[in-house]
């Protein structure tokens, strides 16, 4: 194996490689970031793909277009901008029954599962171009599947796993959880329930989160490869440490809590409260905040945990409207008006913000039917929903504080009273700031170190802490260091040499076929 650090084989390496999983949120992400971050330390030309993603967590990119966020953290392990071309198809879920569709970083309509189908065989064509696209111009190309290629329902239709790996010929590796129990069940049918072709593509096993005697592993590793002829590449252990931005499941959060921050300067610990919609959008803008020493972030989802909080954060929202009817529900919109009337900080971004304002006015139907409905009335603000979606990444002060940031929305704000919170590079306004209730269409905000700190020294003041924000802490240093963890990981428990190979000779020829009743069906159909 490679060590850390060290320079480009001799051998070039070039290729493609796709990481599926048995299930969602099995792990693919994270993994297809700490190969490329391996690859990258190596020396290697590489980039992240993922042919479609579903999620409410996005980026925008230089380009000028919108990717999945977790698309943004894989090309930051590969010391790449983001870019359109690393995620053609984006859906951004409205409904449990809808989506919006965007094409290669531009919004293209609104589907609903059944109308998605019909799409697929020119979306098809799409990201296959992207994909030769990108291995045309990178050495080696890591891909992310999606959801599970087991889900032989759609498999007709498929984009993104073997649908994907068919089309493009690529090797594929499976990653499978542990700690959902039933791994080598998941990794063994996931294989058995596809049609021979597929199959052929499928060239090894790894196993993701595991925590325990490997010696007690190892049997079951050993009947797998004799079951289906595919050795298991490495086990990956559970890593407290890690913590990174993951998608819309929210899959970093243990127990509510938001990453593993060291103890506080000072006697006390600031304790902040997120908001978890039903429909949240761009969630980990709050990640920021848990790099602080003595920051404690909570996700909370009834009103009784806001009661101890120093400040309260309303994320973005995809269907602002139909979360502040939840927030109403729930007793939430109360608490959060109660906290506010009583001195407290309360931060809104994007969807978060528009609730907190007067009036949100939708006379295009951009969201539902077409109407006005009353904000919380905790800045004097109104939003009008335009049918064109807001996209950027400007620059600016705030608090007096130099910024940069992106803005994904379709909100139009009129503002009335109170300071601006940011002003852009040109002197235009942008979000308010009335002392102890802010608010901003600004995502990724909170990234900027100094920006931060200003924010958190004027909660903890508001709050009587003691507590001071750390001087040195830098996000950007934060999750350089997530993502090295990553590529330590892939390093030191993964066959690297066995990967490698996949990568530039594709899955060896005479990979056995699995002859199941579902799977020989599957061939016939």
């Amino acid at each position: 194996m490679t060590g850390r650090g060290a320079q480009r084989s001799r051998t070039r390496t070039t290729g493609t490689l796709l990481v599926a999983g048995t299930t969602s949120d099995a792990g693919k992400s994270v993994l297809v970031a700490g190969i490329c971050r391996w690859l990258h330390r190596r020396g290697v030309d590489v980039a992240p793909f993922k042919a479609q993603n579903m999620s409410n967590n996005s980026v925008v990119t230089g380009d000028g277009g919108e990717i999945g966020r977790a698309q943004a953290l894989q090309a930051a392990a590969c010391g790449l901008a983001p870019s359109v071309l690393f995620n053609p198809v984006l859906l951004k879920p409205g409904t449990d029954r809808s989506s919006q569709v965007v094409v290669r970083g531009v919004v293209d309509g609104t589907v609903s599962a059944a109308s998605y189908r019909e799409r697929k065989a020119a979306l098809l064509e799409v990201v296959v171009d992207t994909l030769a696209e990108l291995r045309a111009a990178h050495d080696v190309v890591i891909c992310e599947g999606a959801g599970s290629p087991a889900e032989i329902n759609l498999r007709a239709t498929d984009i993104a796993n073997m649908g994907l790996a068919r089309a493009a010929d690529l090797p594929v590796v499976v990653v499978g959880d542990i700690d959902r129990g039933g791994v080598l069940a998941h990794l063994f049918g996931t294989l058995a329930v596809l049609e021979p072709a597929d199959q052929a593509l499928v060239a090894g096993w790894i196993v993701n989160k595991f925590r325990g005697d490997p010696a007690l592993l190892a049997p079951g590793l050993d009947q797998l490869r004799a079951l289906t002829g595919r050795p298991t590449l490495g086990v990956l252990p559970w890593s407290p440490e890690l913590w990174i931005d993951a998608e819309d499941s929210l899959g970093h959060v243990a127990d509510g809590v938001v990453g593993r921050p060291a103890p506080p300067h000072g006697r006390d610990w600031l304790r902040v409260a997120v908001v978890r919609l039903p429909r949240v959008s761009n969630g980990t803008d709050v990640d920021a905040l848990s790099s602080e020493p003595g920051v404690a972030v909570r996700w909370v989802t009834e009103p009784s945990r806001l009661a101890d909080a120093d400040l309260v954060v309303l994320p973005g929202s995809k269907t602002t409207v139909a979360d502040l009817v939840w927030l109403r529900s729930t007793g939430l919109a109360d608490a959060v008006t109660a906290h506010a009337r009583a001195g407290k900080p309360v931060l809104g971004v994007c969807g978060g913000y528009q609730m907190l304002g007067r009036r949100i006015h939708d006379p295009h139907g951009v969201e539902a039917t077409p109407g006005t409905v009353d904000g919380l009335g905790l800045l004097d603000v109104e939003v009008t929903f335009d049918v064109a979606k807001h996209l950027g990444t400007p620059t600016g002060t705030a608090l007096g504080e130099p910024v940069a940031f992106y803005e994904i929305h379709h909100g139009r704000e009129l503002r009335g009273a109170g300071a601006p919170l940011v002003t852009l590079a040109g002197g235009t306004p942008e979000g308010v700031d009335a002392g102890h209730v802010l608010g901003t269409h600004a995502h990724g905000l909170l990234e900027n170190d100094a920006l931060r700190r200003r924010l958190l020294g004027r909660a903890a003041a508001a709050a009587g802490r003691d507590f001071t924000p750390a001087p040195d802490t830098s996000y950007a240093a934060v999750r350089a260091a997530q993502l090295d963890l990553l590529g330590d990981l892939v390093e030191k428990n993964l066959d690297t040499d066995a990967l490698e190979r996949l990568i530039t000779d594709g899955a060896p020829a005479g990979l056995p076929a699995i002859q199941t009743t579902i799977g020989q069906a599957r061939a016939t159909s």
